[in-house]
């Protein structure tokens, strides 16, 4: 690949140009691109180019490709599927990463909630509650509630107003699925409840509230998983 300005190749610029078009644009999540014909005439390169810079760009998960519908802005936002290498921590030991996990959440997730709190519109409120009923209406039907969980969770991240949680908080809660699993889901009936607790104490603009709420609700499977890893050290 022949070599353009700054040391960088064609396709390099490309891949630059193509995120400056969804930037300028102000492209949310699921927005189409243009097709590459029209954005290679745009960006001024051959439609090889672009096409390359678009399979780079999917890898980086910036963009979606969807066969016969075209080329999207991704929803995960360029994060990779597993920054933290929590795929191999996994092969060493769910319990102890579902603990470190928690851990985590413990120091971000209270006070997120406290800020929330102070600045929630009625509108983002309205929101979390349809996110919350949302679980309780999965968990009673007996059905998977993790992903409506995990929502719940990164809903509040992105209520904060804060740039990086929203992106940072549903790695972490990638612990909900080992949480579940390690523990077995006994708290199943609770988290509707908890969760519930959370919208309440956001909803009375309670920052103290709404931060404690979300340390018992965090609290209730850490302490599951404590009992549980003593348990089978006493064993041993």
């Amino acid at each position: 690949m022949k070599k353009a300005v700054g040391g960088k190749s064609r396709v390099d610029l490309a891949v630059d140009q193509i995120i400056q078009v969804i930037l300028d644009r102000d492209m949310k999540a699921g927005d189409k691109l243009p097709n590459e014909y029209d954005l290679a005439r745009e960006l001024g390169v051959g439609r090889s180019t672009v096409r390359e810079a678009i399979k780079r760009l999917v890898a980086r998960n910036i963009l979606t490709a969807r066969q016969g519908a075209g080329t999207f802005v991704s929803e995960k936002n360029g994060v990779p599927e597993d920054p933290l290498g929590l795929t191999f921590m996994m092969e060493e030991g769910s319990e102890n990463l579902a603990l470190d996990l928690q851990d985590i959440r413990l120091m971000l997730e209270p006070e997120t909630c406290a800020i929330v709190a102070r600045g929630a519109t009625p509108e983002q409120i309205d929101q979390m509650q349809a996110y919350c009923d949302e679980t309780t209406r999965l968990i009673e039907a007996e059905e998977d509630y993790s992903a409506a969980d995990a929502k719940f969770h990164r809903y509040l991240a992105e209520c904060s107003g804060n740039h990086v949680l929203p992106n940072l908080i549903p790695i972490i809660a990638s612990a909900i699925g080992v949480v579940i699993t390690v523990t077995n889901d006994e708290h199943r009936s609770q988290s509707g409840m908890e969760h519930q607790r959370i919208v309440d104490a956001i909803r009375r603009h309670d920052p103290e509230g709404a931060k404690y709420s979300m340390i018992a609700h965090l609290n209730t499977s850490r302490n599951s998983m404590l009992h549980s890893r003593d348990n089978c050290a006493a064993k041993r």
